[in-house]
C-alpha cells in the first residue's frame, strides 16, 4: 500500500467540501442540490466514476469552480469520492441537504481552511483515509475570545 496527501487547491474565499458516493446520478443530484439552496451560491463539482470509463464526472454554475474542482478531483484520483467548491455561500447552508442524497455515504471535510486529503493506493485502486484541515489549537479560548465567537454568529445571522 503507498500512502499519499494531496493539498486541495483553492482561493481563499472558496469553500471546499469532499465526499464519498456511489454512483453515477450523483453528479445530477449534486448539482440540484447546491442550484437549489441559494439563488446566490456559486459552485462547482466533480466526481470520480468508479468503474466503466472511470472518468471524472462535473457540473456546476461557474466553469472557473467547475474546472477547479475537475483539478482537485483528479489529483485525488479517488473512486467515488467528489469534490464541490463554493462561492456566495457557506457549507453550514448545504450540508444537511448533500447528506440526504442518497448516493452520499460520506463527508470527509467542509472547510475554507488549507486542507490534505489522506489517500492510500493498492493494486485495487485509491481510497480517501481522511483528512488534515488546518493546523492544530494554538490554545484554549479566554473570556473574550468567547464573546467574540457569539457575537460573529449573531453578526452572521447564525444565532439570535
Amino acid at each position: 500500500m503507498e500512502l499519499s496527501s494531496v493539498r486541495i487547491e483553492k482561493p481563499d474565499d472558496v469553500n471546499v467540501i469532499v465526499g464519498q458516493a456511489h454512483f453515477i446520478k450523483t453528479v445530477e443530484d449534486l448539482h440540484e442540490v447546491l442550484a437549489g439552496s441559494s439563488p446566490h451560491l456559486e459552485f462547482g463539482l466533480a466526481f470520480c466514476e468508479s468503474s466503466g470509463p472511470r472518468l471524472v464526472r462535473r457540473s456546476g454554475n461557474d466553469p472557473g469552480l467547475v474546472d477547479l474542482a475537475v483539478k482537485n478531483a483528479e489529483a485525488i484520483g479517488a473512486g467515488h469520492s467528489f469534490v464541490v467548491f463554493l462561492r456566495k455561500g457557506f457549507p453550514v447552508n448545504v450540508l444537511n441537504a448533500l447528506k440526504l442524497v442518497p448516493e452520499v455515504c460520506t463527508i470527509f471535510c467542509a472547510t475554507a481552511n488549507p486542507v490534505e486529503i489522506l489517500i492510500a493506493g493498492t493494486d485495487a485502486g485509491r481510497g480517501i483515509l481522511g483528512v488534515v484541515d488546518g493546523g492544530a489549537p494554538a490554545g484554549v479560548e479566554s473570556d473574550a475570545d468567547v464573546a467574540e465567537r457569539k457575537g460573529l454568529l449573531r453578526r452572521f445571522g447564525y444565532k439570535l
